[in-house]
């Protein structure tokens, strides 16, 4: 999908090298209402983890997407009061 878009005026961020910091998450939230929403079950640790067969929260969502970047679902896209989250053709704009 990144290769499919104009970034012109965005900034392009690895999380892997610059992880993402508790404000920064909480923004998101913020934005979202959700970290479940910003969390990726596709990440390799959710399988290992056994994750899909427990029930987790608002708070583990939280937690686990600081503990491991790969648990941040992407790309995040930040528009003003917007965000888009994920990269499948059905982007959700979840700000409306």
């Amino acid at each position: 999908m990144l290769k499919e878009m104009d970034l012109t005026g965005y900034e392009l961020r690895e999380i892997k090298s610059k992880p993402i910091a508790v404000s920064e998450l909480d923004e998101l939230y913020h934005l979202t209402n959700s970290f479940e929403v910003l969390f990726s079950r596709r990440a390799k640790k959710y399988k290992q983890m056994d994750l899909k067969n427990q029930i987790l929260s608002e708070k583990d969502y939280r937690q686990l997407i600081l503990e491991e970047y790969t648990f941040l679902k992407r790309p995040v896209i930040i528009d003003g009061e917007k965000v888009y989250v994920g990269n499948t053709k059905k982007r959700v704009d979840l700000s409306q």
